[in-house]
């Protein structure tokens, strides 16, 4: 592993900086200061923490400009959709700050012979190891719940994107954020091991694919360390019998290629009922078709680069093998020749289980259409799946979707005639290999915290 950590810009190839990774010791010595800022922070009042995280979400509009610049530098985002996610980070800074007090405060109980009083205390350091694809958003969906709770908080960021994760801590420190206590570590894979099984740190917490889930959960389980998981997904969408099949088409395109196709929460299996389907196969290829990759800072580009050349490959033999066991691709599916990590809007049809189209998650601009007979098959196909993350059914009967929301789909979340990546106040997470745990919606800011019961007896 090279003792140097080198970003580059996907658009075209040139190399952006380049970052020295911290030794061993370094790490441990960064662990430890981090802790020491824990045990001032942890004794700040509630009002106090979220005085300095609202401050947080004012700076981060402040740096908007500069941030979101360099997201797109980085990982070949949009440049609009930079600035979006800014925005989002900025507003869950500020959910936090006005629920997190209330959220957080003690409750009493009434028990035998006196009151129960329920703290919910910090615990101490916790660990992120974050992806590329929100660069601001991966790391403060976790962190600033966290520095509510009054934890101190490591991140581990994607090597891409090493400079936003820098941004991110200068913006909290200009912000008010203790130093330290908001920690970047610009470590490898055995180092990140070694925090891990580090005694100041006391949870851990990874979005990524199921299989780094499974490396992380283990590695902290032997700890003895609870963990939060976002992983991977192959999300649902089924168009129902009743769908408003012009809604259903135009959100299923721009759930599929949002953040260059390249979200946990994208929309990917498109599962369309005999009802509807040859109609609806006919319209979403023809807009897929006309999407042209462009430069991610022009305001008309629709599609970006993905993040690096190595995943844009890893995706095309996806979609190679896909085709080999039966798939058909109605447009894209092919590598263009030019500098940069390249992919078209792709749709492929004859999606059946054997697949990596059906099976797997595909990070990138790929659509899956299935093909079901009726609304109970479609979903049954829609839960055929080892992952259970986010979803969505299109209906004009919108008491029946919900019905089938709540009662039938296994997922952490369901959109409803339409196409939702994360609310502040709603819990983002999922179930099966989706992964575990919950964030937003107040639901972090509980993750890692003691529930400590405290009983007072009456006199």
């Amino acid at each position: 592993m090279s003792d140097t950590i080198t970003t580059v810009n996907p658009a075209t190839g040139e190399t952006l900086e380049r970052y020295t990774r911290m030794s061993g010791r370094e790490a441990a010595d960064a662990v430890e200061a981090c802790h020491k800022a824990f045990l001032d922070w942890r004794h700040r009042p509630l009002k106090e923490r979220a005085d300095v995280i609202r401050a947080i979400g004012k700076e981060l509009q402040n740096s908007k400009d500069a941030l979101a610049q360099l997201m797109t530098d980085e990982v070949g985002k949009l440049l609009k959709d930079s600035r979006q996610e800014i925005d989002l980070c900025a507003a869950i800074c500020d959910f936090t700050a006005e629920n997190g007090p209330k959220v957080l405060a003690d409750e009493e109980r009434k028990i035998d012979n006196g009151t129960g009083v329920i703290t919910y205390a910090p615990v101490g350091v916790i660990y992120g190891i974050q992806p590329w694809n929100f660069p601001a958003y991966q790391a403060m969906r976790y962190a600033i719940a966290n520095l509510m709770a009054g934890n101190g908080v490591l991140l581990k960021h994607a090597s891409s994107c090493t400079g936003s994760g820098l941004m991110l801590r200068d913006i909290f420190e200009r912000a008010g954020l203790p130093k330290s206590l908001f920690t970047v570590l610009l470590i490898d894979h055995d180092t990140s091991d070694a925090i891990i099984a580090n005694p100041l740190v006391r949870g851990v917490t990874l979005t990524g694919s199921d299989k780094a889930g499974k490396l992380v959960a283990e590695k902290a389980g032997a700890a003895l360390k609870k963990t939060v998981l976002e992983l991977g997904s192959n999300d649902a969408y089924v168009v129902l019998d009743d769908a408003d099949l012009e809604l259903a088409v135009k959100t299923c395109v721009a759930g599929r290629i949002y953040n260059n196709g390249q979200t946990c929460v994208n929309a990917k299996r498109f599962i369309v009922t005999e009802a509807n389907y040859d109609a609806f196969v006919a319209a979403y290829t023809e807009a897929m078709q006309k999407i042209e990759p462009g430069d991610p800072t022009d305001k008309a580009t629709k599609l970006g680069p993905m993040s690096d050349a190595g995943l844009r490959d890893d995706l095309h033999k996806q979609v190679e093998q896909s085709l080999q066991k039966g798939a058909r691709a109605l447009c894209g599916a092919k590598v263009p020749d030019r500098p940069g990590a390249w992919y078209p809007a792709t749709v492929l049809v004859d999606v059946a289980p054997g697949q990596p189209a059906y099976d797997d998650e595909l990070f990138g601009p790929v659509a899956s259409i299935i093909r079901a007979r009726d609304d109970e098959d479609a979903m049954r196909i829609a839960n055929d799946s080892r992952y259970g993350l986010g979803g969505g059914i299109f209906s004009k009967d919108v008491a029946r979707a919900r019905k089938l929301a709540c009662e039938h789909f296994d997922t952490g979340m369901v959109s409803v005639n339409g196409y939702n990546v994360a609310k502040p106040n709603m819990p983002f997470g999922g179930v099966k290999d989706s992964g575990y745990g919950r964030e937003h919606g107040g639901f972090g800011m509980k993750e890692f915290v003691n529930a400590k019961s405290v009983f007072l007896t009456d006199a």
